[in-house]
């Protein structure tokens, strides 16, 4: 047995044992579990003493971490190596948050001096448009940017601009993802194309379901404004004669290396319509708090480096205690969207079967998140979270100061997040409950039907990220946090964190659909899938 195979029995031994205690016996057991289990970093604090592990578990987790060589695969990825192996590339979304003045290097290519001059023009061009000396076919100043892009290209600089965006703006932004057009019709309801941008955010120009969005929103423009439609046009790629075929001027034309993995972009030019609709200004600040995470994870060591302790204990319950799905609860509306952003970003970056050399992975790889904003969650699906038949483990997020409105509406808030994150682990005894119904005076036989009911078994585990703000650099580390967690569980499952071969069959086979239902040729289907080609058919 290999020193990696004894590391996971030994975790598996060890979330075994943890099943037959409640976490909340580990506080009395050990007296300095909280200075163990809280860790700081980039501004951020993570509680992780609500989780099952004990101290000696985490020893046992940390164990693993180094059989695994996570210190060596973070040199390597920090160095430009070509982590994605399956396409030859670095993953290298740390240079574009880096300060300046840092020496990034794809592959021994330094990309840090590219990385600073688009930043600067991305600045440049913001600054324009939010001044008004940047102005659109008619002479009149941008009021709107309609962002069109999908997946990586839409959850970041979505979620980004909601965390963020003023009660009041000079530019508003609106996101426009799915090919269903009623989306791209919602976008751009009551707009003013004299006044309008449109962003369209696609690597390749290619992309099915915004390069049909992008044509009926250049079409929008055109039928407003003629020809000079196109200056309203800005295009994020980086295939220039692609962009030049659609009408975008080139100086319109922002692009970004291969280097930078969709699901990882906001931080590049993709979050061109944050900076425009935030400002340069809490744009680099919200880089700053991700490379401030960076230097956490790059410079701590395990035993107090945030990312790592957080995939450690996700992967404690997935791999060890068998929990495969995990909810996601930001107490902040602003932050709704997080649970989303982290769908694409842990289920497409490590929803694999197989390690980078084709062969069956050896353990269970990631969890389902899901997840909304706390309190409405509370009145949604936290009656399964806490007396449902599964144990589903949670990340709380929490912000210490509100955004904007009532203080005492943020108290409110910040209670009910203290409450769930603890009554899901202490929970409610039956004998509590009897003892509660019989003081109110209810009769013996009701106390026999309800208080089965009304008893909380508890013992379900839960980490708290605590922020003072939500500010931009704030958003930033958390951002980060969680993409570092993500490949610290890709590196401990052996898999490539950095490709997507999982998205291509249906795209492919979408195509073959589209040409059927548009008047060609039938293909061999299976029964059910013909019949419905043959009843949606045009």
């Amino acid at each position: 047995m290999s020193d990696l195979s004894a590391a996971w029995a030994r975790l598996s031994k060890a979330a075994e044992a943890a099943g037959s205690r409640r976490i909340d016996s580990l506080f009395s057991a050990e007296p300095d579990r909280l200075d163990r289990l809280v860790v700081a970093g980039a501004g951020l604090e993570l509680d992780l003493s609500k989780q099952p592990w004990s101290l000696a578990d985490l020893g046992v987790a940390l164990d693993l971490a180094r059989a695994a060589d996570i210190e060596g695969a973070r040199a390597r990825f920090f160095a430009g190596e070509a982590v994605n192996s399956s396409e030859h590339r670095a993953a290298l979304h740390m240079a574009l948050r880096a300060p300046r003045g840092s020496d990034f290097k794809a592959q021994g290519q330094p990309v840090s001096g590219e990385v600073e001059a688009m930043r600067d023009r991305m600045a440049k061009f913001a600054n324009g448009i939010r001044s008004g000396a940047h102005k659109g076919a008619t002479g009149r100043p941008f009021r709107k940017v309609v962002h069109i892009g999908i997946g990586g290209s839409d959850f970041g600089p979505r979620l980004v601009w909601e965390a963020l965006r003023p009660l009041e703006s000079p530019i508003e932004v609106r996101y426009v993802a799915n090919v269903d057009p009623s989306d791209l019709s919602f976008a751009l309801s009551g707009l003013d194309p004299a006044e309008t941008l449109v962003v369209v955010v696609s690597k390749t120009f290619t992309t099915q379901e915004t390069m049909t969005n992008a044509k009926a929103a250049r079409d929008w423009l055109r039928g407003a404004l003629g020809q000079d439609g196109d200056k309203h046009l800005v295009a994020v790629s980086a295939a220039l004669k692609e962009t030049a075929a659609f009408g975008v001027p080139d100086d319109h034309v922002f692009g970004f290396g291969d280097w930078v993995g969709g699901r990882y972009s906001v931080w590049s030019p993709v979050g061109l319509s944050c900076v425009i609709g935030l400002g340069p200004e809490v744009f680099e600040a919200m880089l700053a708090g991700g490379a401030a995470m960076d230097a956490h994870f790059r410079e701590a060591p395990l035993e107090t480096n945030a990312p790592a302790l957080l995939a450690l204990a996700h992967i404690f319950n997935r791999n060890g205690m068998g929990r495969p799905v995990r909810a996601v609860v930001p107490y902040a509306q602003r932050l709704h969207l997080l649970p989303t952003y982290l769908q694409q970003l842990e289920m497409e970056s490590n929803g694999k079967q197989v390690t980078p050399e084709g062969k069956p992975v050896q353990h269970h790889t990631a969890q389902a998140v899901f997840g909304d904003a706390g309190t409405n969650v509370q009145h949604a699906f936290f009656q399964l979270m806490h007396q449902g038949t599964d144990i589903i483990p949670t990340d709380f997020i929490a912000v210490r100061e509100a955004s904007e409105g009532d203080p005492a509406a943020q108290r409110i808030l910040l209670s009910n997040v203290i409450a769930q994150a603890e009554a899901l682990m202490v929970g409610k005894t039956e004998a509590e409950v009897r003892k509660e119904l019989a003081a109110k005076g209810v009769s013996a036989d009701e106390i026999e039907t309800l208080a089965p009911q009304r008893t909380f078994p508890g013992d379900r585990p839960s980490a708290m990220i605590l922020m003072d703000r939500l500010g931009p650099a704030e958003l930033g580390a958390l951002l980060a946090l969680y993409e570092h967690k993500t490949f610290v569980e890709g590196v401990l499952w052996g898999i490539n964190s950095f490709d997507q071969w999982g998205v291509e069959l249906g795209k492919t086979l979408a195509t073959r659909v589209l040409g059927e239902l548009n008047g060609g040729a039938a293909n061999p289907h299976d029964p059910s899938t013909a019949r419905l080609i043959g009843k949606l058919k045009a």
